[in-house]
Parts: structure tokens; sequence; C-alpha cells
């Protein structure tokens, strides 16, 4: 999804100033003015909140980084209709929502759910395995917290809206409906701030928050109202994810098997398969683990994505001195036990080179 600039004015890359460098406010009539350490200064202080709203918005993160840099090409292109009376945040999420649904909505092929199917290829049902562009989001680019003037954004960083499962359920509602949600439920923006993004009415908004919040129950689990909302992975996580890599470097079935729920599911969002139940599990993972088919040497090292436990898993196959990246398993961890892993190819593991340039946005206008 990138755009290409059309205005001979725009922002590039450059090393941005500090909050304490020269004199330089983030004020309307600086914005207009095209002050560029003003606009530098924007960019880095909205940079994670507005790349996480498009995340939710887009459900991948390479596209979220491609729409939140043409955020901020048509936040510059239209500094000029900046006037502050409700503050940059309105405006900010004004334009990168509008950058989302013209991407959910414009020209080109449309994404839609696949069904899930199971390992024979029968129908199966898995609202995480059904969207096949899901993609991991690095904890690193949600840390640290943003300051006490950005703590509405911060709370929108929360856990339980990151995790995989909440972000794949809003891939499952309309454009519109999944904006509205998102603005009024996740970003807290009034419904009166919601219409004026969206360009409609305040009834509008709240009809589409109905449905939209209808929509949403359809596709997360019934016990998710449960689940412990807060701070990334609790040292229980960890701990059964500690045990989960010790094992799989082992190639020790019996422990991984002790580690599994009876009912969980292993869901692969790239091929829309779904393994249900911890035998069905066991029997994917043991041609690759053991016996004569075994790939090899596994080595497996914890990561963080999704404010979840998650591990990137590596074989070395015979004489071969190099590690080859085989998948990411995200976890999800209750009562002590593993009851869902979310599986992508190592081609998601760019996402994470990725990220490493984009954590500190530098932007500067030619």
């Amino acid at each position: 999804m990138t755009t290409q600039p059309t205005q001979p004015t725009q922002p590039t890359p450059r090393t941005p100033p500090t909050p304490d460098s020269g004199n330089h406010d983030v004020t309307p009539a600086a914005i207009r003015a095209g002050d560029e350490a003003a606009f530098a200064l924007l960019v880095e202080r909205h940079h994670r909140a507005l790349r996480a709203h498009c995340y939710r918005m887009l459900g991948s993160f390479a596209d979220a980084e491609d729409t939140l840099q043409e955020t901020w090409l048509r936040a510059w292109r239209g500094r000029h209709t900046f006037r502050g009376e409700r503050g940059v945040r309105p405006w900010l999420y004004r334009i990168a929502t509008r950058a989302c649904l013209d991407a959910l909505t414009g020209p080109g092929p449309r994404r839609s759910p696949v069904p899930a199917v199971n390992g024979t290829g029968a129908p199966a049902h898995s609202p995480r395995a059904e969207v096949t562009w899901l993609e991991p989001y690095p904890d690193e680019l949600l840390d640290p917290p943003a300051p006490e003037e950005e703590r509405p954004e911060a709370l929108a960083l929360a856990r339980e809206t990151i995790e995989l499962t909440f972000i794949a359920a809003l891939q499952h509602l309309p454009p519109r409906q999944r904006a509205v949600l998102i603005l009024r439920d996740v970003a807290d923006r009034s419904a009166a701030e919601t219409a004026d993004i969206m360009g409609t009415s305040v009834t509008s908004v709240k009809s589409a928050l109905r449905r939209a919040r209808e929509g949403l129950r359809d596709h997360l689990p019934a016990r998710r109202s449960e689940w412990r909302a807060g701070p990334p992975a609790d040292r229980w996580e960890r701990e059964v994810l500690r045990r989960y890599l010790d094992a799989s470097r082992r190639a020790d079935l019996s422990t991984l098997a002790a580690l599994l729920a009876e009912d969980i599911r292993q869901c692969m969002p790239p091929d829309h398969l779904v393994f249900e139940g911890r035998e069905a599990v066991l029997d994917l993972w043991r041609p690759v683990l053991t016996g004569d088919g075994a790939w090899g040497e596994w080595w497996c090292e914890a990561i963080a994505v999704n404010r979840q436990p998650a591990a990137i898993n590596r074989v070395r196959r015979g004489t071969e001195s190099a590690w080859t990246p085989v998948n990411i398993d995200v976890l999800r961890v209750e009562g002590g036990l593993i009851t869902e892993i979310v599986t992508f190819t190592p081609s998601v593991l760019g996402t994470f080179r990725r990220a490493a340039r984009a954590a500190s946005p530098e932007w500067h206008v030619m």
C-alpha cells in the first residue's frame, strides 16, 4: 500500500530536533507556516499512537507503516487546514483514519477474510486464521509509555486493544464500522469528534458503533471478558514461555504436551489453517521434531509482540552452520497452559528489521 509522493515539497528523513532543541513550539501558526522543526516535533510526539491506530485499522504492520507515511505526507500538504481549535490530535486522527479508509476501499484488490480449514482441508472456524494478511506488531514500538500529555494514546496502547485476537476481530468489521469503533472505544474520541473525523452525523456514529460492537462480539472468544487486562506478559506467562522455549530446543514432545491446553488451537493466518486440540497440534509438530524426518537442531528465542509472549524458531540442518528462521509463534496463556498459538511465516521477520529503522521517525522538508 505504498503511495507515491505527488508534491515537490514533502517530508523526508533527517535527524529530528529533540523537544528541548531550539525555541520551536507545535502551534497552529507554526504548522500552517511550514515550520520544519515544529512539524518534526509533531511527528515525534504522535508517531507511535498513529502507527498503532493504522495497525488496528489495517491488521498488517507493513500496511500500517505505508499508510502512516501517507498520513504524514497528507498532514504536511494540508498543514494550512490546521486551525487548532480542538487540538492537534483530532486533526491527525482525521487524516490517519481517512488514509486508512482510502487504503481499504480505494482502487485495487479488496481484502476479505478467507474461510479457515483444518489440516485435512475440512472447514474450520478461526477468526485469526481467516485474516490472511494479519501480522504481529513489535512491542518495542509500543514502549516506552507516552509522557503525561500523551496519556489518552498511552491508554490506547493497552494490551487488550493490541493483542492479536482483538486486531483480527476488527478485520471482520466493515471499514467504516471498524473506524468508528476504534475511534470511540480505543482512541477515546467523543461522538462529536468521531462524526467530524468520519464526515458524518453523531446519529450515524452511534448507529455504526452499536453495529460494530455487536459484530465484534461475534469474532471474539466467549471468555474474553475474563482475560486479565494489563501490562505485557506477566511472570507466569514468562515462565510458560521459558518452558516452551526449552522444550522446543530439546524437541521434548512430552514436556510440550504438558504445556498445551486440551482444546488448544494453532492458527496460521497466511495459509488460513487451524489445528484444533492437543493431539492435532502434537501430530503437526512430531514429524519435524523427532524421527528420521526431523528437520535438525532447533533454536528458539523469546520476543515480545502485541503485548503477548512469543518465540522465533530457527533450525540448523545437518552440517549447516547457519540457523534458518522457520516461524514466529505468538502464545496465549490461560491458567498456566497455552490455549492458542498464532504462527507466522519467517517473512514477518522483516517486520522487526523494519521496526528498528522506524522506531525513531526522522523528517525534514526539502
